[in-house]
């Protein structure tokens, strides 16, 4: 009988994305739902298969491509600002941290792969975070192109955009991208 495995991935729930220096009110009002989404993953048993993904930067992040294009320091490594959010900081002791360089990971699907052994039908991933048109759809089709058989679910209203236009714009790409929006 097949068996479901359950991921979550918490994409970039840190410091500068809700309250710092990219933050906005849009990030700070999905916070509580968010919490809860994440709580109850938790509790129904996938402490396990739970995932944050850190934005990373150096403190060189204004010669980087990304600095020169944003030129707005952020998630600099050892700030408050890269760290994971209050709210969350609790889940995030016990699971899996990816750091990250760029938009979207390219270690996400190896470290799922070292998590389990089920063949892609039998996995479904679940997203929320920041920002939805840069880090959550980007690794939300990171995710669907290394597993096209899994399920890849996006919880939209547990996730912002830079804008709501962008947004928007970033959850009707990742429906084309048959990516579940919850």
């Amino acid at each position: 009988m097949p068996r479901n495995v359950d991921f979550m991935i918490v994409v970039d729930m840190q410091n500068d994305f809700v309250s710092g220096a990219l933050g906005s009110e849009m990030a700070r009002a999905i916070v509580p739902e968010a919490v809860e989404k994440v709580r109850s993953f938790v509790v129904e048993g996938g402490a396990e298969r739970l995932i944050f993904t850190k934005d990373t930067h150096g403190e060189n992040y204004a010669e980087t491509n990304e600095g020169r294009h944003l030129p707005v320091p952020h998630c600099v490594k050892g700030t408050w600002g890269f760290e994971i959010i209050d709210e969350l900081a609790g889940f995030a002791k016990d699971a899996k941290i990816i750091e990250k360089p760029a938009f979207g990971s390219t270690l996400l699907p190896s470290a799922v792969r070292e998590m389990t052994d089920a063949p892609d039908e039998e996995i479904s991933f679940y997203l929320l975070g920041l920002c939805t048109d840069i880090c959550v759809v980007s690794n939300a089709t990171i995710l669907k192109a290394h597993f096209p058989e899994s399920c890849v679910n996006v919880y939209s209203k547990c996730c912002a955009g830079v804008t709501r236009e962008s947004h928007d714009a970033a959850l009707l790409t990742m429906k084309m991208c048959q990516i579940e929006l919850l």
